[in-house]
């Protein structure tokens, strides 16, 4: 919405005075959907949204509503399914046409100037001279979206080894073996996919699965999708080699990939991940963090040139680095005369580990100081709690791979901000801006995925309060989005929520894992550290609800494959009765525990996990658990991997 404040085009928010006032004027509702790092979005608003001719159409025919999809990711749902239902396709822009009470009757995306007053003449002629066939059309596809809101099919198969299994050799069959990832171009970071299968390599064992996701970690890490001078990771490439990225740079997909890199580090000790996770977690705090919180993206333009801030040619280099650093750059980091990318210039890609480590530190550091005095991309300065959710998680557990506290401290202080700010008496809202709170209600996902870094902290930390902040979440969330007809499926929005024409319900895991995926993970951790029968119940419903995506979609359900893993395998718990500042044994069952296991430490009887649990024979002592299955306490690291079943 700032970024259209000085648009001649009469914007208005979406609400009950901006439908009635379409009602009144009797005009359809022109319903404009986007978010500050999208490119097309940013197009559009500069071909037509900043032209008064096109405002004028806009104006005089219609009631224009501007939405930003991540600050009410409710109204996205409802109306880009719509927009796949009627064009087969969507992204953003998205273009919506609606009766005044919010039933859509022509979708589609982007469109250019031309274009743009062509449709809104025919919009607002059908409009006046069809008014029948506009509500028919407008009555049948409300119906088709209250009918697929009605949620998947029941009957699935049991979760259970074979199932995961499976799901994860139908994921495979896609991969990418010579490029890492799946599918063709564009590619997108799979990073729950990855994060699901090294889970999986974890329970199995396979040297194929761990193959797959280190293929792809490594060709990411080195592509131009990953910023080699400033860390973190653009959105997508345009290319399946990923070496042409779509610049824009999301909180999201960083934390998600913060996690896998730093899992990856720990599991195997690789360099390149350690490397990256560390990079990635100071791109989350140095450019993206902000009183603690953390803001929602970069933008791909600089001064509406996709890629500007991060491109360069040969001579550019040269300019910096002088003829021979210049050119020993340009063959490390695949800088060409020919480009790789417009007007012949090129994305930095690490081509080759560089044979003097020392020289390539002080060529990145001096570029990255000559980057910086250039025009720099617009940041989105929207605090979503979700994301940020997801980015204290990260931080956790980058704090554990990498043995750093500075990155535990930014992920407390982020959790500690957020809840201080963002729940509102006793109810989580969904975005900040500025310090300032916004007013739409925090839907399934921010309750889901907040409450997981919370939980994270607790088993990193051992402070009680983040246990009680998350089960507080998590209580509103069985309370308020839970369908209590039927068992295991959630919807995205609160019952006491703003009606909508549908009430969101999508388990599919996207760009992000699904609210559902991500509030099954909430409740299975949950379950594990308080003993709770309710969240227990509820975490078993909630994956056995999605067992028809891991087994017709598996790669629409990564984050589910992920919990699926944990609930096969046990999960695992490890508590440890030790004093945690000092225990050498808590931070070795840190270290080498498998993605998704619990780690609690502290003194006999101070958490649930502990009770009853005490030093033995004047040692800490870690007690392994799987399930309901536990053995017999181990006193030294090396009995803990021998139990874990991992290498010291």
């Amino acid at each position: 919405m700032r970024q259209h404040a000085d648009n001649p085009v009469h914007w208005r928010e979406w609400t009950e005075d901006a439908l009635a006032e379409a009602a009144e004027r009797d005009v359809p509702i022109l319903l404009s959907i986007g978010y500050a790092a999208c490119h097309w979005c940013h197009v559009m608003a500069h071909e037509s949204f900043e032209d008064d001719e096109v405002a004028a159409a806009m104006n005089n025919g219609f009631v224009c509503i501007k939405v930003d999809r991540e600050e009410r990711p409710d109204l996205d749902a409802v109306y880009m399914n719509a927009t796949v239902a009627l064009t087969g396709q969507g992204g953003w822009p998205m273009t919506c046409f609606l009766t005044p009470d919010g039933r859509p009757f022509f979708c589609g995306t982007y469109y250019p100037k031309a274009g743009f007053l062509e449709l809104l003449a025919a919009v607002g002629d059908t409009w006046r001279s069809r008014r029948a066939e506009v509500e028919e059309a407008s009555d049948h596809i409300a119906g088709e979206l209250r009918a697929r809101a009605a949620g998947l099919p029941g009957g699935g198969p049991a979760v259970e080894a074979g199932l995961c299994d499976a799901a994860a050799s139908a994921v495979l069959a896609d991969f990418d073996a010579v490029r890492g990832g799946f599918g063709g171009a564009p590619k997108f970071p799979p990073s729950a996919l990855s994060e699901a299968l090294l889970r999986h390599h974890e329970r199995t064992g396979s040297a194929e699965t761990l193959a797959a996701v280190e293929r792809t970690c490594d060709a990411m890490a080195r592509g131009g999708i990953y910023d080699q001078l400033g860390g973190g990771f653009a959105r997508y490439s345009v290319d399946a080699a990923w070496v042409v990225p779509h610049f824009e740079k999301m909180l999201y997909d960083n934390a998600l990939l913060l996690r896998l890199y730093a899992h990856w580090a720990r599991r195997t000790g690789s360099a390149l991940a350690v490397r990256v996770t560390a990079e990635t977690a100071g791109f989350l705090i140095d450019a993206l963090g902000d009183g603690g919180m953390f803001t929602s993206s970069l933008d791909a333009d600089t001064d509406g040139v996709e890629g500007l801030t991060y491109v360069w040619t040969p001579a550019q280099l040269t300019e910096v680095l002088g003829p021979d650093d210049g050119a020993w750059a340009a063959d490390v980091l695949g800088v060409t005369a020919e480009g790789t990318f417009e007007h012949g210039a090129s994305v930095l890609q690490l081509l080759r580990d560089p044979d003097d480590v020392e020289r390539f530190a002080r060529v990145r550091a001096a570029l990255a100081a000559a980057r910086s005095e250039r025009p720099q991309p617009g940041r989105d300065d929207k605090v979503v709690t979700a994301w940020n959710g997801l980015a204290i998680t990260a931080l956790a557990e980058a704090s554990v791979a990498l043995g750093r506290s500075d990155l535990l401290d930014a992920a407390v202080a982020g959790a500690s901000r957020l809840v201080e700010l963002h729940v509102v008496d006793g109810r989580l809202r969904r975005a900040s801006l500025g310090g300032r709170v916004g007013e739409s209600a925090g839907i399934l996902e921010d309750h889901a995925m907040l409450a997981t870094g919370l939980l994270t902290l607790y088993t990193v930390t051992g402070e009680p309060s983040w246990l009680r902040a998350a089960s507080r979440l998590l209580d509103v969330a069985v309370e308020h989005f839970a369908d209590p007809e039927v068992p295991g499926r959630w919807f995205d929005t609160a019952d006491d929520a703003e009606k909508l024409m549908v009430r969101p319900s999508d388990p599919m895991d996207g760009a992000t894992p699904s609210g559902a995926s991500s509030m099954a993970e909430a409740l299975q951790l949950a379950a594990h550290l308080t003993g709770s029968p309710t969240y227990l119940e509820a975490a078993s419903e909630t994956l056995a609800s999605a067992t028809p995506i891991l087994a017709k979609a598996p790669r629409a359900g990564g984050h589910w494959l992920t919990v699926a893993e944990a609930a096969v395998r046990g999960p695992i718990q490890i508590a440890v009765a030790c004093d945690p500042a000092s225990s050498e044994l808590l931070g070795a069952a840190r270290r080498l525990a498998p993605g998704g296991a619990v780690v609690v430490g502290g003194p006999a009887d101070s958490s649930e996990l502990l009770a009853g649990r005490d030093r033995v024979r004047g040692a800490d002592a870690a007690y392994v658990c799987r399930g309901q299955v536990c053995d017999l306490p181990v006193t030294t690291t090396a009995e803990l991997a021998v139990a874990l079943g991992v290498p010291v």
